[in-house]
């Protein structure tokens, strides 16, 4: 058997950086087959969640990111893996389009936490 020391798990924090790496490794991924499928995607995508965003926080305050997914799904916007959306989410917060403005119980995820809640930027 082993020492104790040598079977220490990884901290929390180092686990963390581990999992957010692989999650957006995965989104990448799903961006480049859904832009392999479907060039205009990207840009779709993104004029639907900017505005979609817009117009439910100007109404309700803030906008669950779930209901912005499911809203470009209905409105045609399909790509294979809904994870590729998150490559776009990412891009209009960095461009200042929308902005993460707190957190909610995520639907898809059976209730579990970690569901954003968008508004404009």
């Amino acid at each position: 058997m082993m020492a104790a020391e040598t079977l220490q798990r990884p901290s929390h924090a180092r686990r963390a950086a581990t999992a957010r790496r692989l999650g957006e490794q995965q989104m990448q991924l799903s961006f480049d087959a859904a832009t392999s499928a479907d060039p205009s995607f990207g840009a779709r995508a993104y004029a639907f969640i900017v505005a979609y965003v817009r117009e439910q926080a100007a109404v309700l305050g803030s906008v669950p990111g779930e209901q912005v997914t499911l809203a470009a799904c209905e409105a045609g916007i399909r790509p294979a893996d809904d994870r590729a959306f998150g490559a776009i989410y990412a891009k209009a917060v960095r461009r200042g389009e929308i902005k993460v403005v707190g957190y909610c119980a995520r639907v898809r995820g059976h209730g579990t936490s970690g569901g954003k809640l968008y508004a404009a930027g």
